[in-house]
């Protein structure tokens, strides 16, 4: 049975030593810091790696730890993200790692939706199953 949560959260990303230094190799590497409100009550931290010379193109890979209660039920689980983005079109796939869900989330699976607002104001989406 699909469940859906839904509200908003707040992101701080701050960079890391890139391991690749290159002039205009246009990689880099970011710590995530998330704080989850609504449906689900969490916080995250987790790595994010880049690539990408401009604002308008690029793309990034990101895994994050969640832990907290989702609609109640307490536990952790992780999320893998992948995104790329060219002027005027950004695709964004944000999964729950198989395996990942611990005590009441074990066998969590799912899809994470980001919506930011005018503004700024960063929200989610999350449609989920629980096995079992």
């Amino acid at each position: 049975m699909k469940h859906h949560a839904k509200g908003a959260f707040d992101v701080k990303l701050q960079p890391l030593e890139a391991y690749n230094k290159s002039e205009g190799a246009g990689l880099g590497r970011m710590s995530i810091d998330k704080q989850f409100h609504g449906d689900l009550d969490a916080s995250s931290q987790g790595e994010m790696l880049y690539a990408g010379n401009s604002k308008d193109t690029g793309g990034y890979v990101a895994v994050e730890r969640v832990t907290g209660t989702l609609q109640g039920r307490r536990g952790g689980f992780s999320l893998q993200h992948n995104a790329t983005r060219t002027p005027g079109e950004a695709h964004l796939n944000i999964i729950v790692v198989p395996g990942s869900g611990t005590d009441e989330l074990a066998g969590l699976s799912g899809t994470l939706k980001i919506i930011i607002a005018e503004g700024g104001k960063h929200y989610y989406e999350f449609e989920y199953e629980l096995a079992g």
